[in-house]
């Protein structure tokens, strides 16, 4: 599993990104309102770093920020919906190439990656034991953005054959010093002629460039019948939320915003927020089924700089929100989509 978002740039220097025009990925359309200008999304920022640094021990050293609220990418511009099928994005984005390069070139120290491998690890035996399910058995697997190898840990204990594949050679390099299979790149220069029963991608879709050319790529690399899963936050419910915390009664507010902050959702850090209803279609374009919704929330994130009060405070209410996620995945944080290949 890659990281949990890109809220604001990491505490290594990075120069300014440049950008480009954008469009609707799913529709293909460039009518859009606009949800969130730069300085609506500053004050989200503001928002969520004021939201942990009451929850953080005074001394915090940076690298313990990564992941929380310290990341790859520089926070969005504007913040738009398409009008047609509901798809929040960054409008406009960086550039393909400068979006890979910024992935590629984040280096963490050995002891960061540990315990973003520890801390995620958890959260993916839940993944891995859905995965095994949809497939119905064991199996071989490809997991696209493997990031520090915590979710082929748990799917090796489940009894499933999966592979990593990611852009960043310093993560890679750990993850295989853990006996794993990870290959250097993403799915455009993947072995095309290789196939497997799963391809998963977690927490790692909404950050693609191209995520049509992705799902055309995981189609090629998929058995038939084989499942493509992904995880993704809710665009819907990032729109939802905020306009609770703009307009909510002081309660309301309250929650919202620690609704947001808990799941990585303020400032919308990401490239691009779909819905189920938007993923599904998507999907239907490129050659799969969709049999499986869930909603669910972000996956732990307190760590022992995190003072006691609030690691109990993130577990209660990460808890309340997946039992309500069970019930409608379009009103969760985030949510998983499990689909059949089709011919």
């Amino acid at each position: 599993m890659r990281r949990a978002a890109p809220a604001v740039h990491s505490p290594s220097p990075m120069s300014a990104p440049s950008y480009e025009i954008a469009h609707c990925v799913v529709c293909g359309h460039a009518d859009a309102e606009l949800v969130a200008d730069t300085d609506d999304v500053r004050a989200e920022v503001e928002q969520l770093w004021a939201f942990h640094d009451r929850r953080l021990r005074s001394g915090t050293p940076p690298r313990r920020l990564i992941d929380r609220v310290a990341f790859s990418e520089h926070p969005a511009l504007r913040i738009v919906r398409c009008r047609e099928c509901g798809l929040v994005y960054r409008n406009p984005v960086e550039r393909s190439r400068e979006l890979t390069e910024i992935y590629a070139r984040d280096e963490l120290s050995t002891d960061v990656m540990r315990a973003l491998h520890d801390a995620q690890r958890a959260t993916m035996g839940g993944q891995a034991r859905r995965l095994r399910r949809a497939l119905g058995r064991g199996g071989s697997g490809l997991e696209v953005g493997s990031y520090v190898g915590a979710f082929l840990d748990a799917a090796r204990e489940e009894g499933l054959d999966v592979e990593g594949v990611d852009v960043n050679p310093a993560a890679n390099a750990f993850t295989r010093s853990m006996g794993f299979t990870v290959h250097d790149g993403d799915l455009a220069t993947f072995d095309c002629s290789r196939r497997f029963d799963a391809v998963a991608i977690w927490n790692t879709f909404d950050q693609l460039a191209e995520p049509r050319a992705a799902l055309a790529a995981a189609h090629e690399l998929l058995r038939d019948n084989g499942v493509l899963a992904i995880r993704v936050p809710n665009g819907a419910s990032y729109l939802s939320l905020r306009h609770r915390l703009r307009d909510g009664s002081a309660i309301g507010r309250r929650a919202a915003r620690a609704v947001l902050a808990f799941n990585n959702l303020l400032g919308f850090p990401y490239r691009a927020g779909f819905s189920p209803s938007s993923l599904g279609r998507l999907l239907g374009q490129t050659g799969f089924e969709v049999f499986a919704v869930r909603g669910d929330v972000l996956v732990p994130t307190a760590d022992e700089w995190t003072r006691p009060w609030a690691r109990v405070e993130e577990r209660i209410v990460k808890r309340l929100l997946a039992m309500a996620a069970r019930w409608d995945a379009g009103r969760a944080p985030w949510f998983e989509v499990y689909a059949k290949r089709t011919a």
